[in-house]
């Protein structure tokens, strides 16, 4: 008997250590966010810690249903951007904002490098008023790390629209593309190197 009641609280305490260790899907928050082209901030953070899935799109514009060609000089209004899901448990809102403005430049107006328009823009669209005060606390603490000021946008998210399939996971999918290998993967491994995200 006492076998087997020893047997049932370990099987409960295993059970409960691992519902602790990993929330379901149901409680993952979202980041929605733009830095430059989308394919670079897709390759950061699908190496750090705690996102479970990015995706590459468009928010922020005029236009319904925008496609990469609309939006490249047709005043769209929209930016390049991902959403990431995360896993709060392994991963804070506040941490993801901090590798955002270490992983580009949050003070050039509509641009970023070589890339040059608003669809560039540096942008955080927050889903609720949590992540409203969250970001602009983490614009006012990545200010201190910038002589020129940060032009980083924040505003609502009121839509977002997932890019075209052959957008999606394209550093991975590419590595030795020409803007892969002298944009994307210099920005990684730099990242890599300051232990921002990791080498996987």
């Amino acid at each position: 008997m006492k076998v087997r009641v020893a047997t049932f609280l370990l099987s409960l305490l295993t059970a409960m250590t691992l519902q602790a260790e990993t929330k379901p899907a149901s409680q993952h928050e979202f980041a929605t966010f733009g830095g430059g082209c989308f394919w670079c901030m897709e390759a950061v953070f699908q190496r750090l810690p705690g996102i479970v899935h990015s995706v590459s799109g468009y928010s922020g514009g005029r236009t319904e249903n925008p496609t990469y060609e609309d939006i490249c000089g047709h005043g769209t209004g929209h930016a390049e951007v991902i959403r990431v899901e995360f896993d709060p448990a392994a991963i804070t809102y506040d941490k993801v904002l901090e590798v955002f403005f270490e992983a580009h430049d949050p003070t050039t107006l509509n641009r970023q490098g070589a890339d040059e328009g608003d669809q560039y823009r540096s942008v955080i669209f927050y889903e609720n008023e949590a992540q409203h005060v969250a970001a602009g606390k983490a614009r006012l603490a990545a200010q201190k790390h910038y002589e020129d000021p940060i032009v980083t946008e924040i505003v609502p998210l009121k839509k977002f629209w997932r890019a075209e399939d052959y957008h999606q996971d394209y550093f991975n999918q590419h590595p030795d593309q020409g803007y892969c290998t002298f944009v994307i993967k210099p920005k990684v491994k730099k990242l890599q190197g300051k232990g921002v995200i990791s080498k996987g």
